[in-house]
C-alpha cells in the first residue's frame, strides 16, 4: 500500500498545503510518495525530499508543467496512478482543480476534504457547512482525496528520500497559460497565518474597516472578512473567510462585527481560540467564542491596540 501525494509548488518553493497532506497520507499507511511536476522545480524537489515519511520523490520535469495546469498534472497523475492505493492533494483550488479529474478518469469516487483519516479506507469529512461529520467507507481500488489542510499539522523536516525523474507526460493542448495577477501584501498569507483578525458588515464601511489595520499590525496578523463585508464592497475577495471562501484555523481568530452566520462559522471554527466583539450579545459568533466583548468595536478595538504593547 503505497500514497502518492501531489506537491503543490511554486517551482521554487513547497506550499505549506503539501506539508499538511503528506500528514494525512502518512496517516493512511504504507509509504508516501510525492510527485513534484514542474519546470526547473529543483528546489522544491529537494524540500520535498527533506520531510519526514516521504520515502520516494518523483519527478516529471517539463515546460507543460510550470504553471501547474490542471490537465497536464492531472494527466502526469493518471500516468502514475496504477501503481497507488491512495492519490492525494490538499483542498486548495490547485488540488480540487486537479483531483476531480483524475477520480473521473479512474471512474472511483472522490472524498473531498477529509478532517480525519480513521483507517486505510476510512475517513471523516465535513458537510452542512460543517454542522455535521460523515464518516465515509471507501472500497475503490483507489482511494482519490482532497485534504483540509487546517485539520492536519505540517510534516516536519528529517527525511531523506530517493529522487527519481519519470516520463513527463505531453501537453495536453486543452489549456494554456495566459497571466496570473497576485495580490501583494506585507502581511501573513491569510491560510498561513498564525493569528487572523477578519471584520464583518458591523464594520460599515471600507473606511472604517481601517480600525482593524493598527490591531493587525501590532499582532502580526492576516486580515480577513465576512462574506457579508466582501459583498458590500469593503474589502477584496481574497480576504473572505467561510464556507465560499478560505479556511482558516489560526491560532487566534479575532472576528470584529461579525454575526456569526453558518457559512463563516465553517471557515473559522477550528481556530485554536477565538475572541469576538460584537455589540449584539445574541450574536451566533458568541456560541463558538472562546472569549467575547460585548459593546462598540469602534471604541473596543482602539483600547485593545493601546493595551498592546
Amino acid at each position: 500500500m503505497t500514497a502518492l501525494v501531489i506537491a503543490e509548488h511554486d517551482n521554487a518553493s513547497l506550499k505549506g498545503s503539501t506539508l499538511h497532506t503528506i500528514t494525512a497520507a502518512i496517516q493512511c499507511g504504507g509509504d508516501v510518495h510525492v510527485l513534484i511536476a514542474g519546470h526547473q522545480a529543483d528546489a522544491a524537489v529537494q524540500a520535498a525530499a527533506k520531510i519526514a515519511g516521504v520515502a520516494k520523490v518523483l519527478v516529471a520535469d517539463g515546460a507543460q508543467f510550470a504553471d501547474g495546469l490542471a490537465e497536464n498534472v492531472a494527466a502526469q497523475a493518471l500516468a502514475l496512478a496504477s501503481n497507488y492505493s491512495h492519490i492525494l492533494a490538499p483542498a486548495t483550488a490547485y488540488g480540487k482543480n486537479i483531483l476531480p479529474r483524475v477520480a473521473a478518469k479512474l471512474d472511483v469516487a472522490q472524498i473531498s476534504e477529509i478532517t480525519k483519516v480513521i483507517s486505510a479506507d476510512t475517513f471523516e469529512r465535513p458537510f452542512y457547512a460543517g454542522n455535521a461529520i460523515a464518516t465515509v467507507q471507501s472500497s475503490d481500488a483507489t482511494k482519490v482525496i482532497t485534504v483540509r489542510t487546517t485539520t492536519f499539522d505540517a510534516a516536519a523536516e528529517g527525511g531523506s528520500a530517493t529522487v527519481e525523474n519519470v516520463t513527463a507526460v505531453a501537453d495536453s493542448g486543452k489549456s494554456s497559460f495566459v497571466s496570473r495577477e497576485l495580490a501583494t501584501s506585507a502581511r501573513p498569507e491569510l491560510t498561513a497565518a498564525k493569528i487572523v483578525v477578519s471584520g464583518g458588515r458591523g464594520m460599515g464601511s471600507e473606511e472604517s474597516f481601517k480600525i482593524l489595520e493598527p490591531l493587525a499590525d501590532k499582532l502580526g496578523a492576516a486580515m480577513g472578512a465576512s462574506r457579508a463585508a466582501v459583498d458590500a464592497g469593503y474589502v477584496p475577495n481574497d480576504w473572505q473567510v467561510g464556507q465560499t471562501g478560505k479556511i482558516v484555523a489560526p491560532d487566534l481568530y479575532i472576528a470584529v462585527g461579525i454575526s456569526g452566520a453558518i457559512q463563516h462559522l465553517a471557515g473559522m471554527k477550528d481556530s485554536k481560540v477565538i475572541v469576538a466583539i460584537n455589540k449584539d450579545p445574541e450574536a451566533p459568533i458568541f456560541s463558538v467564542a472562546d472569549y467575547g466583548i460585548v459593546g462598540d468595536l469602534f471604541e473596543i478595538v482602539p483600547k485593545l491596540v493601546a493595551e498592546l504593547v
